[in-house]
């Protein structure tokens, strides 16, 4: 992506819908660049890295209601448990994650800014959780 004349952001979603953290976090992923990659886990991968329950719809329902948001200009399915492999491939300009990380922790940063790159961790949006939600609902 650092080839193009115009910007390119990645973001790597788990894909938790049900709350509104993940909608502030791409809407942020957005305005820093002119077109936005969403990297999504695959059903195998957030099995893996979730648990057996997860995830709750699968990965053609998530990526198309990922898609038909306004700001995601593509999303692109990735079956490892990171998407270093996704980010090594593409070098987008910017890498943007949740804010419960560390730029060391996050895959493809080191590839990402030796290719003149940055990368942006959004704050969290506390008070809203998919695990919390589902717990809630298995409590009824």
């Amino acid at each position: 992506m650092a080839n193009s004349w115009k910007k390119g952001s990645l973001h790597q979603w788990l894909f938790r819908y049900t709350s509104q953290r993940p909608y502030f976090s791409l809407g942020q992923a957005a305005a820093e660049a002119d077109y936005l990659v969403v990297g999504l886990n695959s059903d195998a991968s957030t099995k893996r890295l979730k648990g057996p329950q997860r995830p709750i719809n699968d990965e053609q329902s998530r990526a198309l209601l990922i898609a038909s948001l306004a700001m995601v200009d593509l999303v692109i399915l990735f079956e490892e448990d990171t998407p270093l492999q996704l980010i090594t491939s593409l070098l987008p300009d910017v890498i943007v994650k949740g804010g419960d990380y560390t730029v060391e922790q996050i895959a493809g940063a080191k590839e990402v800014i030796a290719n003149g790159g940055r990368v942006v961790i959004n704050p969290i949006v506390e008070g809203f959780s998919t695990t919390g939600l589902v717990n809630k609902i298995s409590k009824l």
